[in-house]
């Protein structure tokens, strides 16, 4: 006995978003496993006044796919990562360059933008609202050498 039409839309609903979950999960992944973004990770961890800006610790959180800042090719990466902490949250800038296709890469800029979220108080205290403050650090790269390998 044939499965009813309309049992069958539901089914092949149900796989297709399975499937797209399965394949967003997947690429996240691998861009977080990709050496640029590591090595722009380790950047900013590695760096003081931007870690006091954010406040520790630190949360990665995942790129958005559809925003036309991220690019990666072959050669060229520029990502906009998504970070905060308990004292502001904002987005890592991220350029970086190799000098053949499966040479190490190397950060060519780091720039993080960020919003500070303050609280405060009217004077009875019966309601709490939050403002924001935003600020943009630039920082220079710890350059690596082309011969090391990641």
């Amino acid at each position: 006995m044939p499965m009813p039409l309309g049992k069958q839309i539901f089914f092949a609903g149900v796989a297709a978003s399975g499937g797209g979950a399965i394949v967003y999960y997947l690429v996240q992944k691998m861009f977080s496993r990709a050496s640029y973004y590591q090595l722009a990770l380790e950047q900013l961890h590695s760096h003081p006044e931007a870690l006091e800006a954010l406040g520790t610790p630190l949360n990665v959180h995942y790129l958005r796919l559809t925003d036309k800042y991220n690019f990666v090719d072959i050669a060229d990466a520029k990502l906009k990562i998504p970070v905060s902490g308990p004292k502001s949250e904002g987005h890592l800038y991220v350029s970086s360059s190799r000098d053949a296709p499966f040479k190490s890469c190397m950060i060519a800029a780091l720039r993080i933008s960020f919003t500070k979220l303050q609280k405060f108080h009217s004077q009875d205290n019966t309601h709490a609202d939050a403002f924001a403050l935003s600020s943009v650090r630039t920082f220079s790269p710890v350059l690596t050498t082309g011969s090391e390998e990641l």
